[in-house]
């Protein structure tokens, strides 16, 4: 059972947990400058926030979403609240880039669909229609 976030904060194998992630993806965050690390005061670990759960559960949702580590870096720089036109046309390139992979996605099954029933199709002895189509070299 996970523990709520206290005062004093949770380690780093506590905040990892409730964000459903590896320690060593925390770890990551932080080098790669998307999460802060936290100080530590002489002779202790490191406690994490609230706010730092938050922020990598930020993190995780926006790649869930199929932002790179890069956008979602730019989501957090504009995620003060004053730059939803910004934000707006970030998530709708990113959404017109999830429909051409769509499209490209249901030629690519319409392509198999059709190469799958040539080679149900075939002789035997006649050669593989699927291992032809791929070696022609019409375009």
């Amino acid at each position: 059972m996970l523990r709520p976030v206290t005062r004093s904060g949770i380690t780093i194998g506590q905040l990892a947990q409730a964000a459903e992630v590896n320690v060593e993806t925390v770890r990551y965050y932080q080098r790669i400058g998307l999460l802060p690390l936290p100080r530590r005061d002489y002779g202790s670990i490191r406690r994490y926030s609230a706010d730092d759960l938050k922020r990598v559960r930020f993190i995780r949702r926006a790649q869930a979403l199929g932002f790179s580590l890069d956008e979602v870096a730019l989501l957090l720089g504009l995620s003060d609240g004053r730059h939803c036109a910004e934000t707006k046309a970030l998530a709708e390139k990113k959404l017109a880039l999830v429909e051409a992979k769509i499209s490209d996605l249901a030629a690519m099954r319409e392509s198999l669909k059709g190469l799958v029933a040539k080679c149900s199709k075939g002789s035997r002895g006649c050669g593989c229609p699927i291992i032809d189509a791929l070696a022609d070299d019409v375009g």
